[in-house]
């Protein structure tokens, strides 16, 4: 550990002594963005290279503050608020794998006038059970329209129970041309993510006697029992502009587009490839974790696989955005063409196993319709609507409102939010066929009503957000692990409060969740989810050599209420209810030090410090124990140069 220590430090002296030199140039990224959900918008994105709270390493983290996991990270997890949850039918297959993965619609673009690169490392635990996260981007322009990138991402994780190693690896290469004309987004991106399965623990009582290596679990080296995720994945946009060439705002040549409204038009063919493949295996399926064998009673080796082509043809308009009121909107045809193929039982002792392959298609009208009076107030609305195909009938409408207002600290934005949804639950939710597992299902379309507000005050380092959900026919798996739809109907409704309180150089920063299921029998929820940090922070400044050193000494914890968490069922992937066991009133707590020096951020932190002091209730999973108390470091590196 201390080889390590020193390595971190001597990483640490050496990013100060480069970043002396560099810091006289201030950072000069132009922007940094994704495109909205139907690819027709540009949406801005903060940079994030932020000092605070450094020690929240976890990217899975900063999709949702808290998580339900199976202790080890990298390895799949649910978001414990229920509006964070992936819901998307076309990603059932990766849903809980999602925050780790470089894939079309969560793709990152990039504009910047010197190269930018960033390191991200951090290492926890002895060698044996280690803990490691890498992630490496780089990015810079040809010209100021041309912007090509990387984004490399490791998780490597041994674990400290055994047979519960995590070892997922991303890659997406991404580039963008936004001429004033012709603009082009392209993305391409490799997910390989490996799963080792234990099945959890077998006896929670052992935690208190025996070391985690030594704890049995249900799955072990007998059983090398594994599940494999590979996503490859394609994006393609490109649009063109009809209409008369104008200067930016900020120009003091800037001038207002001739014609009705300064109208304009914009032609886009939208391009999304992306294939997925699962397989399982175990070296011995009668081990007694499973119930049902329908193939081997020797090996397992399961296998599907899907693959979606999507392609877009819209048209957008829009008057002058140099006009105070700016009215704009579009509308589009996109075909989609699926194929599903997997393993499947004959029944037959003669041919144990076939394999057998689905095609699928939709045509799916797209609109989009927003406008906008002046800075402070705009609304958007968006649709789409299946014309045919197996998914014929299916709708979505989403709207959303924001007002703005400025006070003395700073603006202040109000949203309000709706959409309404109907839809047929994922294929793989009829139509499934494995060793242990087959179904043969036909479930109606899911219905659903959304309502939202969010008010945000940047300034203030405050949020509060309300959701509010109807769902009829909600599909999920129930206590078999089988898929299950639920014909009643259910609600589910959300309060989420995030703020930053600071008395000198003292800081508070909480993010609270409050929520209720109409059901708990079909989803029971905590009613009450915290993430709350609180620290002390102070910058040491040298005179002689003009430099600074912030630094943040506090204590990270991590809570909710008890209730009946998901169970996880490795052969499928997929969590389940149950109502056996019940997890939370455990309050997870993560003592750090954080550093930062120009632009190199360090932190040491003592994981889950409280470990063995509170009991040994620490699980968030029926029979997946968190990891016990051990030492993490990490290191970001920030070069513009």
């Amino acid at each position: 550990m201390i080889r390590h220590v020193s390595i971190i430090a001597l990483l640490a002296f050496s990013s100060v002594l480069y970043a002396q030199k560099q810091d006289t140039l201030k950072p000069r990224i132009l922007k940094q963005w994704n495109l909205s959900s139907d690819f027709s918008e540009e949406v801005n994105i903060p940079l994030d290279t932020v000092f605070s709270l450094c020690n929240r390493f976890k990217v899975a983290d900063r999709y949702s503050p808290v998580n339900a996991t199976l202790g080890n990270y990298g390895l799949p997890f649910y978001q414990i608020n229920f509006f964070d949850r992936i819901t998307d039918p076309d990603k059932f297959l990766y849903s809980f794998y999602y925050p780790f993965m470089h894939v079309s619609d969560n793709a990152v673009f990039m504009n910047t006038q010197v190269p930018f690169t960033e390191l991200d490392w951090s290492f926890a635990g002895p060698k044996e059970t280690s803990e490691q996260t890498f992630r490496v981007r780089h990015t810079q322009n040809v010209n100021r329209f041309l912007n090509f990138g990387l984004i490399y991402n490791i998780i490597y994780d041994l674990g400290q129970y055994n047979y519960q190693r995590a070892q997922d690896k991303d890659f997406t290469f991404f580039s963008s041309y936004t001429g004033t004309k012709y603009k082009l987004y392209f993305s391409a991106g490799i997910n390989n993510i490996t799963s080792y399965e234990n099945g959890g623990i077998s006896d929670n009582s052992q935690l208190k006697v025996l070391d985690t290596r030594d704890v049995p679990v249900r799955l072990g080296s007998l059983d090398a029992a594994t599940s494999i995720l590979k996503n490859r994945n394609l994006l393609l946009v490109q649009r063109y502009t009809l209409g008369e060439n104008f200067k930016a705002k900020t120009d003091s040549s800037a001038h207002k587009r001739s014609g009705f409204l300064g109208l304009s038009g914009t032609f886009s063919h939208i391009f999304a490839l992306e294939t997925n493949g699962r397989t399982y295996s175990d070296n011995s399926a009668k081990s007694g974790f499973y119930d049902t064998t329908f193939i081997s009673t020797k090996i397992t080796s399961d296998s599907l696989y899907a693959r979606n082509l999507k392609n877009t043809l819209r048209f957008d308009f829009t008057t002058d955005d140099t006009r105070k009121f700016r009215l704009g909107g579009g509308a589009g045809i996109r075909n989609e063409l699926f194929k599903y193929s997997q393993i499947i039982p004959t029944h037959d002792t003669a041919t144990l196993a076939d394999t057998a392959s689905w095609k699928k298609n939709n045509n799916v009208l797209v609109g989009r319709l927003y406008n906008s009076i002046g800075d402070k107030f705009q609304w958007v609305a968006t649709g789409e609507l299946f014309l045919t195909g197996y998914r014929s009938g299916d709708f979505n409408i989403d709207g959303e409102i924001t007002k703005s207002f400025d006070l003395k600290k700073g603006r202040v934005a109000w949203k309000i939010t709706g959409s309404i949804t109907n839809q047929l639950p994922s294929y793989w939710y009829e139509h499934w066929g494995s060793n242990h597992f087959e179904w043969h299902n036909h479930f109606d379309k899911e219905f659903r009503i959304d309502l939202g507000s969010v008010l945000s005050y940047p300034a203030r380092k405050a949020e509060i957000k309300f959701n509010y959900a109807i769902i009829d026919n909600y599909t999920d798996f129930d206590k078999d692990a089988l898929p299950s739809q639920h014909y009643g109907g259910l609600s589910v409704a959300a309060l989420t409060v995030s703020k930053e309180f600071k008395i000198w150089k003292f800081h508070l920063a909480s993010d609270v969740i409050i929520q209720k299921s109409s059901n708990k029998d079909i989803l029971d929820l905590p009613l009450a989810s915290i993430r709350s940090a609180a620290y002390f922070e102070h910058l040491f400044r040298f005179e002689k050599t003009n430099g600074r050193l912030n630094t943040q000494l506090g204590a990270d914890v991590t809570y909710h209420t008890e209730y009946y968490p998901y169970s996880y069922m490795p052969a499928t992937g997929r969590f389940f209810r149950q109502d056996q066991k019940t997890t939370g009133n455990y309050p997870f707590v993560n003592v750090f030090v954080n550093i930062k020096i120009k632009r190199t951020r360090l932190f040491i932190m003592l994981d889950h410090a409280n470990s063995g002091f509170m009991g040994y209730d620490y699980e968030m999973v029926p029979s997946y124990p968190m990891n016990i108390r051990m030492l993490r470091y990490g290191l970001a590196w920030t070069f513009y140069n």
